[in-house]
């Protein structure tokens, strides 16, 4: 294709295209990691700045302090929250990718009836039960007011099912079928030559179902009837939309006291920090692992 002939769109750019798009990116850039800095910045900041400046500190506290987040990590409330979710999510998310997987690996291969149980599972992408049902489901299997409820019923989600098994289905079928005359059982071809063929695709998997746990609120406030079992998300709404004060805060005399709107950024940074930690070290299967699994079948 000459140069002539290619469209807009393939042309190298100018100078003055790169500077707009470069300046464009950084506008962007701004406008998200801002709000970041500015609740980093107001967790930090002590209660006679934050009361000085109107209860926001826009980029740096003149006087930084950890007052809010030894207030939170005192024993209270949002550390037993805070465990709360880091169970959930690891135990969570360790059963999800066990039940997926071997859900996902059996169906990948021509069984009997398998059919049927891939179009009862693309079923419940169309239509849901709705929330009464689903309750009453969990409160029929006595699994309300425990942190089982918040698993249980998510084990197995339709989306992350499909991209896992059209991975495995992409798996050359000359490989399985050379292991099987070797001698190697089904369990034996899943765990020595599946799972380490799959760790770009398990790890985005791994990623969605840590989030969905991570972020569990809506059905930890249907199903825990118990205040004191209540996920980080839960305290976050009581204590940052509510206003509720933080109890379990021992400040030593002369220690700097941390303010309400402190805590309540520092509760915010301490519910964001463990999945930003994460996901850099996750990012560079994302794209690989959702396009293998999800256009290949």
């Amino acid at each position: 294709m000459t140069t002539s002939q290619r469209p807009p769109w393939m042309e190298a750019p100018s100078r003055a295209g790169l500077a707009i798009k470069g300046l464009v990116i950084a506008i962007v850039c701004l406008l998200v990691l801002y709000p970041f800095v500015n609740i980093v910045a107001t967790s930090l900041a002590g209660e006679s700045e934050i009361t000085r400046r109107g209860g926001i500190i826009a980029l740096f506290p003149s006087e930084p302090t950890l007052a809010a987040y030894r207030t939170i990590f005192a024993g209270g409330v949002v550390s037993h929250a805070l465990l709360v979710s880091a169970g959930i999510t690891v135990i969570g998310t360790a059963l999800n990718l066990v039940v997926t997987i071997a859900l996902a690996y059996g169906l990948s291969r021509p069984i009997v009836g398998g059919r049927f149980v891939l179009t009862a599972i693309l079923f419940t992408m169309l239509f849901g039960a709705g929330i009464i049902p689903n309750f009453l489901l969990v409160k029929a299997l006595g699994l309300y007011d425990s942190y089982a409820a918040l698993i249980v019923p998510g084990l197995v989600s339709a989306f992350n099912f499909l991209v896992l098994r059209n991975f495995f289905q992409n798996i050359p079928a000359e490989l399985l079928d050379s292991a099987r005359i070797d001698g190697a059982g089904d369990f034996a071809i899943l765990i020595r030559i599946v799972l380490p063929l799959s760790k770009a695709v398990l790890a985005v998997v791994a990623l969605f179902y840590a989030v969905g746990h991570w972020n569990a609120f809506f059905n930890a406030l249907l199903y825990l009837n118990d205040t004191g079992k209540w996920p980080l998300p839960l305290v976050l709404r009581l204590y940052v939309l509510q206003g509720q004060p933080v109890g379990g805060g021992t400040e030593s005399p002369g220690e700097a006291v941390a303010s309400i709107q402190a805590v309540q950024m520092a509760v915010v940074v301490v519910a964001l920090v463990p999945i930003l930690c994460v996901y850099p070290f996750l990012q560079r299967y994302f794209t690989k692992g959702v396009l293998t699994g999800a256009i290949k079948g």
